[in-house]
């Protein structure tokens, strides 16, 4: 009986970078793959691949190709449907709202039959609306339904402040946070580098010198930087996946970015939005409020409002 069971929706790019990460480091030994098109060769062709590749392994895997109907016995399913062309030249991941909500409207009420009771984890776009409405729809215990968020994005901050600063990226605390999108704000009030605040940094060291502006621009729209150059992103958003289903898998209590339900937490209700949260076997524990300077709050919740109004369009597909 395996001890760990994943189930992946969507096995383009993305699902099939998630499903080879998550096999080759052993995270997972049982997956159900399920995509929304008909072109089961293609899923059977990524099946065969990793399943070939986990000869070298020490570790079995075993993948099935499958329905959502088969996903009910699940610890974990990651939701990676999309439509990455629809992305080109907008400079928005509202491009694929109405594709994904489409998708959505498809497997959502099929997949609350199945009695799944585990967490589902998103990272279809836009992160923030899916989530949301997979967590209305399925109604789950609170925490169980999130999303990637901003998750890179705060990679992209802390790689881009260990080029400036030439301190380790794994020394370094920083998040970017609200809307997975172009409104997201860097939290720079909250970064450290084990625990010395950014301001006493710089006042310490005067060579180290850079525009924060620049630096949240960059972590923002690294993503299109990869889009543009090869029309999808993969590597890095499936290592983003990995590591939240691993903090899930082993219980880790891991302090991380996602989207999370906001039940009051920095002042906002009633929607996801990528912040600091701690993650353990059933999901999102715990929202972790790090402290904001008062621009930054301001800018948080007009970030906050954005969502909000894209929750509003996105109700437009429910007529």
């Amino acid at each position: 009986m395996s001890d760990f069971k994943v189930g992946i929706i969507g096995i383009g790019h993305v699902g099939a970078h998630v499903l080879y990460t998550l096999a080759m480091n052993g995270v997972a030994d049982d997956f159900v793959l399920v995509d929304l098109e008909e072109n089961k060769a293609k899923v059977q062709a990524e099946r065969q691949d990793v399943l070939d590749a986990s000869e070298f392994l020490p570790h079995s895997v075993n993948i099935k190709v499958g329905e959502i109907e088969d996903l009910g016995d699940r610890d974990v399913i990651v939701i990676s449907v999309g439509n990455i062309i629809a992305l080109k030249g907008t400079h928005t991941r509202l491009s694929e709202m109405e594709f994904n909500m489409h998708a959505l409207f498809t497997f959502a009420q099929r997949l609350k039959e199945t009695g799944f009771a585990g967490v589902l984890i998103n990272i279809s776009n836009p992160c923030d609306i899916i989530t949301k409405w997979l967590n209305d729809i399925l109604k789950l215990p609170k925490g169980r339904v999130f999303g990637t968020g901003t998750g890179l994005d705060s990679a992209r901050l802390k790689l881009r402040l260990a080029e400036k600063t030439g301190i380790d990226v794994h020394s370094i605390s920083a998040y970017m946070l609200g809307e997975h999108g172009n409104e997201q704000i860097a939290a720079w009030s909250a970064v450290n580098f084990n625990g010395q605040p950014l301001s006493e940094l710089l006042k310490g060291d005067s060579s180290i010198v850079f525009d924060e502006d620049e630096i949240e621009k960059e972590s923002r729209e690294g993503g299109w930087v990869t889009y543009n150059g090869k029309y999808c992103t993969e590597y890095a958003i499936a290592s983003t996946a990995y590591r939240l289903v691993k903090a899930v898998r082993y219980d880790e209590k891991l302090v991380v970015p996602a989207s999370a339900e906001l039940d009051g937490e920095f002042g906002e209700r009633g929607l996801f939005a990528g912040v600091p949260v701690r993650l353990s076997r059933n999901g999102v524990e715990k929202v972790i409020e790090i402290p904001l300077n008062d621009r930054e709050k301001r800018r948080f919740h007009d970030c906050c409002e954005g969502i909000r109004k894209n929750i509003e369009i996105s109700k437009e597909y429910f007529k």
